[in-house]
Order: structure tokens, then C-alpha cells, then sequence
């Protein structure tokens, strides 16, 4: 069987093929491809065992990294929660991802993919089945929230944790807030300034503006950045996603001086509202750490699934979690005492070898 490499920004067979796949996502697309590309510099392609000049089959998209930082790497999708390969034929995704784990002793350090868990999508490839057809092997491990949009929304409402989400909700709808949404330059701007507020209290860099600015462009219709502010003052923004019929909790951010106010629960609720006219099935609320307790607990308040997930790279990681983890923790408390305009140029520098 041979396998073929497309260009999934020049090939309309592509986009094409996504619209007939129920596992494609917002990751798959080529706008979200694009946007790696003229952020990070990123080089998109896709494998498949469909031959040129026919219909497109199955296929799996990669970018390729080259970092002198972190070293050169194929990622199955960077910066995506989860992408999963769209294959009907479990032998032409072995045969992929033997062709591609060939690769790392000759050109990159290691190959990753980052396929849902099989709880959350029937067509999903169990992990024993990953393991003993392939050479990947489990890599990090997170956690994975789904929330089904098919019931109606007085029954999602019921769902909600009564003593947070519910009364959080009626507080913040009594309460004189300003909802925006859209993807100007001014809320952008309101978004951006509260994503640096965030990511200083999280002691990590902020991802590049621009990173925002060309997922806003390059997907349209298919981002928004949602608003909330008190007397102008912006108190919670989050940016969603949304591509065949499933809406997704991509960024949040918010000012804490304002937590009182619920703005991140408001938020929440009128993006699910709208995700129901939009006809969305699923609310994807993205991935999480293993070791971010609050925020497990937040998203589990509003009635939705949890899953594991993990991501698969061969050869396999080594074990370096305590080296990493103190370091990790030296480099928080030095980000702690730079100022905005560094700590936003510092995201800047090193997020294209983050991917």
C-alpha cells in the first residue's frame, strides 16, 4: 500500500473531504492550518493511501516543527486539543503512521498524534488497538470535556451544578453586564488585555497576538471572541470555535477583581444558548491538566463527560518529569516579576518551539 502527502492549504480535496467526515473538527480545517502557518511558521501536509487525482478516502494532517530549541518534530495537531485521524479502514492508518514513525531517526526527534479517546467518539481507535499495530506509544495524559447539546436547554439548565453554575448564572443575568461578541480589533483588544491578566496570575507567558489575529482571519465566521464588562470595564472574555456542529471552548480569560460577577459563568451559558440555535451537538470544553484540580471541577459543574486522553509519540518520551517539574517551577516564579511588555515578548519567542 502506498501512502501519498498532500498540501492541505492547495488541495480542495481537503477541505472537501472534511465536510463528509463526522469526527473532522476545527482543528482539521485548513484555516486553523493557516494560522499555525503564519504564526509559527509551521508546515502543514497531510498523509493518505488515496492516490492523486481521486477523491479523497482518509487522511491525517501533520506539521512539521523545526525548532533549535526543542528539536524537529511531526505533531498531529499542534496547539489542538485533539485530532483524530479520519480513517474508515483501520489497516490504511496502520500503514500511515508505519510510513511516518520511520521518519524520526531520520529527520525529526519524534512523531505525535492526538486522537480522541474511544468513549468520546465511536470511530476512535481503542488503545490497545494504537499499541499493538503501531509503534506509538502513550505520551502525556489529560483530561477531555464533552457536554451533549442534544437535550434541551431547560434540561441542560438542570444539569448545572446548582450551588455555582445555576445560581452564578441568575446573579450575573440580574446584574447591568455588557455581552460582545464578534472578531473586531476592539474586542481583540479586551480580549488580550485580560488573556496577559490570566496568564500572569498562571505565572506562563501569553501566546502571541498575532496567533489571534490570524486565527480570527483565517477562520472567519468560525471564531468569535465573546465579552463581558461592567461599566465598560472588560471582567471575562473567552474565544470559541465552532465548526461542524460541535462549539468549542478553545481560550478563557478574565480579571479576578471581578469574580463576584460571574462573567465566565455568563459567558458560558450564552455561548451554550447559541450553540443550540446554531444546531451544535456537542460543547467541547477542551482539554485539561492532570494537575489543575479547580479547573476539572469547573467544567464537571456544568454537566459534562470527562475522558481520558491521551497523546501518542514514538519513539516514546523519556522519564523526565521530576527535572521538568522543578524546573518548571523555577521558571514560574521568575516569569512571576517580569513585566507585561516581556513576559508578552517572552510568549512571542517561545511559543513557535511549544507546538
Amino acid at each position: 500500500m502506498s501512502v501519498y502527502r498532500i498540501d492541505p492549504l492547495n488541495d480542495p480535496r481537503w477541505a472537501d473531504f472534511l465536510h463528509s467526515q463526522p469526527a473532522a473538527s476545527i482543528f482539521h480545517t485548513p484555516g486553523w492550518l493557516q494560522a499555525l502557518r503564519r504564526t509559527y511558521g509551521y508546515e502543514p501536509f497531510v498523509l493518505t493511501t488515496t492516490p492523486p487525482g481521486r477523491e479523497l478516502a482518509n487522511g491525517l494532517p501533520f506539521c512539521r516543527i523545526r525548532s533549535w530549541l526543542t528539536g524537529e518534530r511531526l505533531v498531529s495537531l499542534p496547539f489542538a486539543d485533539h485530532c483524530q485521524p479520519l480513517f474508515s479502514r483501520s489497516a490504511d492508518l496502520y500503514e500511515v503512521l508505519e510510513q511516518i514513525c520511520g521518519q524520526p531517526a531520520r529527520s525529526a526527534r519524534y512523531v505525535e498524534i492526538r486522537p480522541l479517546p474511544p468513549q468520546a467518539f465511536g470511530d476512535a481507535l481503542p488503545p490497545t488497538t494504537i499499541e499493538q499495530h503501531t509503534r506509538l506509544r502513550p505520551g502525556n495524559a489529560y483530561r477531555l470535556h464533552r457536554l451533549d447539546l442534544q437535550p434541551d436547554l431547560d434540561l441542560l439548565f438542570q444539569a448545572f451544578d446548582k450551588s455555582s453554575i445555576q445560581r452564578g448564572i441568575r446573579r450575573a443575568e440580574r446584574l447591568p453586564l455588557t455581552y460582545e461578541e464578534g472578531t473586531s480589533p476592539a474586542l481583540l483588544k479586551k480580549f488580550y488585555h485580560l488573556q496577559v491578566l490570566t496568564r500572569r496570575r498562571h505565572r506562563l507567558p501569553p501566546q502571541p497576538l498575532q496567533w489571534f489575529r490570524n486565527l480570527l482571519e483565517a477562520l472567519g465566521r468560525e471564531a468569535r471572541i465573546r465579552v463581558v464588562s461592567s461599566d465598560g470595564q472588560p471582567v471575562a472574555s473567552i474565544l470559541t470555535l465552532f465548526y461542524n456542529r460541535a462549539m468549542v471552548y478553545k481560550y478563557g480569560c478574565s480579571d479576578p477583581r471581578f469574580n463576584n460577577l460571574h462573567g465566565t459563568t455568563l459567558l458560558f451559558w450564552r455561548t451554550i444558548q447559541q450553540a443550540k440555535q446554531e444546531d451544535a451537538r456537542v460543547f467541547d470544553l477542551g482539554r485539561s491538566d492532570l494537575d489543575n484540580p479547580g479547573l476539572l471541577r469547573f467544567k464537571a459543574k456544568w454537566g459534562s463527560r470527562e475522558f481520558p486522553l491521551a497523546y501518542w509519540r514514538f519513539p516514546p518520551a523519556a522519564n523526565h518529569a521530576l527535572v521538568f517539574s522543578r524546573g518548571k517551577q523555577a521558571g514560574r516564579q521568575l516569569l512571576a516579576r517580569l513585566p507585561d511588555s516581556l513576559l508578552i515578548l517572552l510568549g512571542k519567542t517561545l511559543y513557535k518551539h511549544a507546538g
